[in-house]
């Protein structure tokens, strides 16, 4: 895997074994998409390779969080952010559901937060449910949901609202926006 657009392009990142990674046609897609994410705060759940997050650093975020709980995953990322030579990041051992809820004690918001929650378990509603309940999604911010085309995820929860939804494959990516 290596890295799309920005300052690290082309830097090849070393990837944790028995993960699907997100490929880089759909990392490409969500920066098009998203657009110019410099100077934004961006929480990565469900980490996995931390692929998303090295783009956003790439590309100027002024701060990438990384949640993953995977020993494996949090090594590779680790391992990937020291080769880089990035800055402005922090790696967090966590589940995201309490990652989430950790944010919220420390009133810490994103304005974009992307999740890529394992397939097949129901964790992306759930996870967007959580998202809701506890808040840390900044004024006018996004979340990005990657996930199974079969995944039913609703046109709005709380104060979250679809507004783009692309298709790569079997993988859907769901824009969402606070407001």
């Amino acid at each position: 895997m290596r890295i799309t657009t920005g300052k690290y392009k082309g830097k090849l990142l070393a990837m944790p074994k028995g993960i699907r990674s997100t490929q880089e046609k759909v990392r490409k897609a969500i920066f098009d998409i998203l657009g110019d994410v410099g100077g934004l705060s961006f929480l990565e759940l469900f980490a996995g390779s931390g692929g998303v997050g090295l783009e956003a650093l790439s590309r100027g975020a002024k701060e990438v969080v990384f949640v993953e709980k995977d020993r494996r995953c949090i090594e590779k990322i680790n391992k990937n952010l020291s080769l880089l030579g990035c800055l402005g990041y922090r790696v967090i051992a966590q589940d995201a559901i309490k990652a989430i809820e950790q944010f919220n004690r420390n009133r810490q918001k994103f304005d974009i937060i992307f999740l890529d929650p394992p397939y097949y378990q129901g964790l992306s509603k759930k996870t967007l449910q959580t998202l809701c309940a506890y808040d840390i999604l900044a004024p006018n911010g996004l979340a990005v949901v990657q996930h199974f085309k079969k995944d039913n995820l609703p046109d709005g929860v709380g104060d979250l609202a679809l507004f783009k939804q692309r298709r790569y494959g079997d993988t859907f990516l769901s824009f969402y926006k606070k407001g």
